[in-house]
């Protein structure tokens, strides 16, 4: 139930994330989810795209540094509360999450949050154990 996720390396320029989405875009790679942090320097995109492995080739081509790292996906109501179950089920597991974000589907039912944790196959075990549905890559990348 691993997903794979694409960080990309930016300098803090103008254009730069124009240039990933346009990179992306002309190789027919559809982003499902991202997320950005930076610092006055810098950023780290971070990318669930429909073709990780495509992603990171065309993208290494044109010169980013980019990484693969397997997160997981979860899947929860989207209503109040939704997110506490699902973080609450990690604290109580003595699981640190990393970052983490989320995005919600198509569905008005649902919701879908990232997370990156160092315990990745511990984290699997105790969302499971609970009756927390975890998505797999495939899932992820036709959403």
């Amino acid at each position: 139930m691993r997903v794979s996720q694409i960080s990309v390396f930016l300098e803090n320029k103008s254009g730069r994330l124009a240039d990933v989405a346009k990179i992306l875009g002309d190789s027919k790679i559809n982003i499902r989810a991202l997320s950005i942090a930076d610092t006055s320097d810098f950023g780290i995109l971070r990318l669930i795209v429909d073709s990780p492995e495509q992603a990171v080739t065309v993208l290494r081509d044109a010169g980013f540094t980019v990484s693969l790292t397997d997160v997981i996906a979860v899947q929860m109501p989207d209503r109040p509360g939704g997110l506490a179950a699902v973080v609450e089920a990690l604290g109580e597991s003595d699981i640190n999450i990393e970052y983490m974000y989320a995005f919600v589907t198509q569905s008005e039912e649902h919701a879908v949050v990232v997370f990156r944790v160092e315990q990745l196959d511990e984290a699997i075990t105790a969302l499971t154990a609970r009756g927390m549905k975890l998505l797999s890559g495939d899932d992820v990348y036709r959403i």
